[in-house]
């Protein structure tokens, strides 16, 4: 049995029931790097203020480099015995430099210990997280530009409704990233706070420097209130929200590829690496990847409330229901590191049906906007030319007729402000040229956006 941190106040023993309820190195063994990172900063500190023996410090931060070493070579076995890493560490280091290790836990305790790791493995994460989204972002917009000059049905309602370029709907994808990347990047500062120090919940008389450790650690700061140091876990629930918000996203990016790699729709094709076959079908090529990817996203919200209800009116300070944190945290953030790995390697290998899109967006329909705008540019309010292109289309779709084959006569049966060059408009090359507005479909203002995140993302 290995020994605990804590037992000399009792008598009794653990049931064994009690002890695997209670025992967390399943998880929380992802935070042994942590710990001894911070475990580290903790003791050089201690010697630096004379709290322990310099020697003593010295021998800590020697042992924990050892232990370091065996963790980043795969070579360390945690003790399932151990009730949680932490004890495991203080266990391991006793082994391996003798009496010394006991000072190590002067001036923490586990509360502000065990955060202080959880701190250290997010913002690792969530660096690794903000790349993983950048190259994501990289891998779209390369796709984007690639195919620059295709144009595509665009949907409302899942309905056709005009043309857009291909790389503008690819854009729309980077601009979602973009917003991820800014919670991301918003919940690793408030996550860059040093809670070692703070103790159990009040701090310590002895003198110690929590702006050194602060500084060894690459903390942005210090935490200032003992008391919320140790019962604080709202980054924990701010990075389960960002990843929840991401998966969304990456579930909608899926479901637009899912649909156009139908039959029905064929716009694309997916690279073989992301499909798999049917067991009874010989003909199928199913996108798995993309469809377990959106499946997988819907267990994120599901962490998110657990953390939610974890915390919901706890009591100050630290409570052991904290200890249930982790589970949900290292899952979605290990997860959300998976699926945008997945998603760059899909776009990076997909092909456009071109031709097939060229026949999609022929459809006079698809231009009903921009005979409207041509009416109010002529001085036609907006609801008139509104009713005048609604009645047009309905005839014509009555009588299986196209707007073109109408001579100007008949058009002007509709309104007299049409001229011959309003079929000018009925083409998707033109549709897209002509749009104005900023952030629109226009090939310049596409070209000078894709132009944009290559540098951004550079």
């Amino acid at each position: 049995m290995a020994s605990r941190l804590w037992g000399s106040r009792f008598t009794g023993k653990l049931s064994k029931l009690s002890e695997k309820f209670t025992y967390s190195t399943a998880y929380d063994a992802k935070l042994a790097r942590y710990d001894c990172v911070a475990g580290m900063a903790h003791a050089q500190m201690l010697g630096e203020q004379g709290i322990i023996p310099k020697k003593d410090a010295s021998a800590i931060t020697g042992g924990l480099k050892a232990l370091l070493k065996m963790i980043n070579d795969g070579k360390y076995v945690c003790d399932p015995a151990s009730e949680d890493i932490h004890t495991d560490i203080q266990i391991q280091l006793r082994k391996l430099i003798g009496q010394p290790a006991d000072k190590l836990h002067t001036a923490r305790s586990r509360n502000d210990q065990v955060v202080t790791d959880v701190r250290l493995y997010c913002m690792d994460h969530m660096d690794h997280i903000l790349v993983l989204v950048r190259k994501l972002q990289g891998a779209i917009v390369t796709f984007a530009d690639k195919n620059h000059d295709v144009i595509i049905p665009a949907y409302t309602h899942l309905q056709s409704a005009q043309v857009v370029l291909l790389a503008h709907h690819m854009l729309a994808y980077v601009e979602m990233l973009e917003r991820d990347r800014g919670r991301f990047g918003d919940a690793r500062t408030r996550t860059s706070v040093n809670t070692l120090g703070a103790c159990a919940l009040s701090g310590t008389s002895l003198p110690t420097d929590r702006d050194y450790v602060t500084a060894k650690l690459g903390f942005l700061k210090t935490s200032a209130n003992s008391i919320d140091s140790v019962s604080d876990r709202d980054f924990v629930i701010e990075i389960m929200s960002a990843a929840a918000i991401t998966g969304m996203h990456l579930t909608r990016m899926c479901e637009d590829l899912i649909l156009w790699v139908t039959s029905e729709f064929n716009f694309i094709t997916i690279s073989d690496e992301f499909c798999t076959g049917s067991s009874i079908m010989p003909h199928k090529k199913n996108p798995d990847v993309l469809e377990l990817v959106r499946g997988t996203a819907s267990k994120f919200p599901g962490r998110l409330v657990e953390a939610l209800v974890l915390m919901k009116a706890l009591p100050m300070t630290y409570n052991r229901d904290m200890q249930m944190d982790k589970p949900g945290l290292f899952d979605t953030v290990e997860t959300i590191e998976d699926m945008l790995k997945i998603m760059a390697d899909v776009f990076a290998g997909i092909k456009v049906n071109k031709e097939v899109l060229k026949e999609r967006v022929k459809s006079e329909y698809f231009f009903s906007v921009d005979i409207l705008d041509y009416l109010v540019k002529k001085g036609v309010s907006y609801r008139d030319a509104h009713n005048t292109v609604g009645v047009m289309v309905k005839e014509c779709l009555d009588h299986g007729r196209k707007i073109s084959d109408m001579n100007v006569g008949q058009l002007k049966k509709y309104s007299m402000q049409f001229e011959d060059d309003m079929r000018n408009l009925l083409k998707p090359d033109v549709s897209v040229k002509i749009k104005k507005s900023l952030g629109s479909t226009n090939p310049d203002m596409v070209r000078a956006q894709i132009r944009l995140w290559k540098k951004r993302i550079q």
